[in-house]
This record gives C-alpha cells, structure tokens and sequence, in this order.
C-alpha cells in the first residue's frame, strides 16, 4: 500500500487494487468518520459519480474502504474549483473544505472529482 496522506485527523493509503483506505484519529474523529459516511452515501442514494464510492464502512476501527477518484490535482483554476464545488450541491451537498487538495482528476474519463467529505454538510431540501 502507498500511503498518500498521513495527518493528526487522518491517514489515507492507495492499495495496489485501486482500493482507498481512510483511518479517522485525533479530536471527533468518530464524529467526521460518521459525517464522512453518511455523506458518501447520501451522493451515492442520489448518482454522484464525482465522488469516491463507499465500499465498506468499519466503525469499531474507525476506517472506510472507497474507489479511487483519480489523483491529485497540481494545478486548479478559481473558476473552475468554484464550479466543482458548486455542482456538488445539486446533489445536496456543501463540502465546507472547498480546497483544491481535495480535488482529484481521473484519467479514464477526465472528470475532476472531489474527496474528503469529513467536514462536509448534508443539505435540506430548501436549501438546495
């Protein structure tokens, strides 16, 4: 495995399979490992497909499984982050870290997608 992050909330590793590994740590982190699945699934229900997919979901050890989105992006435009950002929340979600190392691009259909849904918020109807 190729660990792609490691930080005080979280540690982030690649498998040779394409598989995303996420292990939650440091403050609230059954609280962002909670948000962070139930937001996965929230796109899911709805056909995000910018998204990484939710595979397994293990709340004893605080970790979840997802499909790859691509790597990261060096380089984003303002504008276009802006639009990303913007498009999630047609699917209900605002992510609340709109940053663009949470940005990735996957090659096979050169779609940018987003990641890292930890701090994200799940929209009420009237706000979307």
């Amino acid at each position: 495995m190729l660990k792609v992050k490691d930080t005080l909330r979280s540690t982030v590793n690649l498998s040779f399979d394409g598989r995303v590994y996420k292990a939650y740590h440091g403050p609230d982190a059954l609280k962002r490992f909670t948000n962070e699945v139930a937001v996965l699934r929230h796109l899911d229900a709805r056909g995000c497909n910018f998204v990484p997919r939710l595979l397994e979901a293990d709340e004893q050890n605080l970790r979840i499984i997802t499909t790859n989105c691509g790597q990261r992006v060096e380089h984003l435009d303002a504008a276009r982050a802006k639009e990303l950002f913007a498009e999630l929340e047609k699917f209900g979600v605002r992510h609340d870290d709109p940053d663009a190392r949470n940005v990735t691009y996957r090659n096979g259909d050169g779609r940018f997608c987003l990641v890292d849904f930890e701090f994200a918020t799940i929209l009420s109807p009237a706000k979307q």
